[in-house]
C-alpha cells in the first residue's frame, strides 16, 4: 500500500478518533456495566463454578469477568453499527467515495479504531475486575491476550458483516442485540459451560463466544499457557475471517443505507 493510500486511511482514522472522544458515552457504558452486574452476580457465579466442580477455593470472578466482559463485548456489534450508518444519516458518504479513498480503505480506516474501543474494552475490564472482584488466572495472561485479540476482530467484523447485509440501523440493532443474547447463552457467558442445558451443547460450538470462554477459561481456571488456548484463538481467527469474507463479498459502497427504519 502506497503512501497516499496510507495518508487516506489515517486521515479517516483521525476523524474516527475526534468522533469517539466526542462522544464516549457508548464505550463507557459497555465497560462499567459489566462490573456493576458482576458486582451483584458474583455469588451466583461462585456456587455455579463450585457445583461444576471448580474446587471451594474459586470466588466467583473466574466465571464472571469473563463471561461479563464477553456478552458486553459483542453489543459493540451496534456500534459498529452506528459507525458505518451515520456516514448515511450525515450525507457525508457520497462525499467520502466522491473522494481519493478507495471503499475497501474506507472499510480498513473504520476498523482500526473499532477494533482498538474493542481490546480496549476487554482490557479495562479484565484489570478492573482483577482489582475489584479479586480475579485470578492461574495460568498465564499472554494466554488471555492471544484469545482476547481475535475475539475483537471478530465481533467487529460480525458488525461490519451486519452493515453490509441489513438497509436500516433498526434492522442492525435488532438482530445485533439478538445474537448477542444468544451467543452469551450458547458461549457460557451466562454460566459455566459445564451447567448448560443439554439442547443447546450441539449450537455452543457454532457461536464465536464459546471459543472466546473457552479459552479463557483454560488460562484463568486450568492453569493454561499460550499453547493451550492456540486452539480457540485459532478458530475464532477463522471466524473472523469468514465474517470479512462475507464484508467484502456483499459490500456496495452504492448501497443507500437508512439511519431509520
Amino acid at each position: 500500500m502506497g503512501d497516499s493510500a496510507l495518508n487516506r486511511m489515517t486521515a479517516l482514522v483521525r476523524q474516527d478518533i475526534r468522533l469517539l472522544l466526542r462522544d464516549p458515552a457508548p464505550l463507557l457504558i459497555r465497560t462499567v456495566m459489566p462490573l456493576v452486574i458482576m458486582g451483584f452476580m458474583q455469588p451466583l457465579f461462585r456456587a455455579a463454578l463450585q457445583a461444576g466442580g471448580a474446587g471451594t477455593d474459586v470466588n466467583g470472578a473466574e466465571q464472571g469477568v469473563p463471561g461479563m466482559a464477553v456478552m458486553f463485548l459483542f453489543f459493540m456489534m451496534n456500534v459498529v453499527g452506528f459507525a458505518m450508518f451515520r456516514e448515511h444519516g450525515w450525507n457525508t458518504w457520497d462525499r467520502l467515495r466522491a473522494g481519493t479513498a478507495r471503499p475497501v480503505e474506507l472499510l480498513a480506516a473504520r476498523l482500526v479504531v473499532l477494533l482498538a474501543a474493542a481490546v480496549l474494552q476487554l482490557t479495562v475490564i479484565f484489570v478492573a475486575g482483577g482489582l475489584l472482584f479479586g480475579l485470578r488466572v492461574s495460568g498465564s495472561w499472554l494466554a488471555l491476550v492471544v484469545v482476547a485479540l481475535p475475539l475483537a476482530l471478530s465481533v467487529v467484523m460480525l458488525g461490519m458483516a451486519l452493515v453490509v447485509l441489513c438497509r436500516t440501523i433498526s434492522q442492525l440493532s435488532v438482530v445485533a442485540n439478538i445474537l448477542a443474547l444468544v451467543f452469551a447463552g450458547l458461549g457460557g457467558a451466562l454460566t459455566p459451560q459445564s451447567a448448560m442445558p443439554d439442547w443447546a451443547v450441539p449450537f455452543a460450538p457454532f457461536a464465536p463466544s464459546h471459543w472466546a470462554m473457552r479459552g479463557f477459561n483454560e488460562a484463568i481456571l486450568h492453569g493454561g499457557g499460550v499453547p493451550d488456548v492456540l486452539l480457540p484463538a485459532g478458530v475464532l481467527c477463522l471466524f473472523a475471517a469468514g465474517l470479512a469474507a462475507v464484508t467484502l463479498v456483499f459490500f456496495r459502497a452504492e448501497d443507500r443505507k437508512l439511519s431509520w427504519s
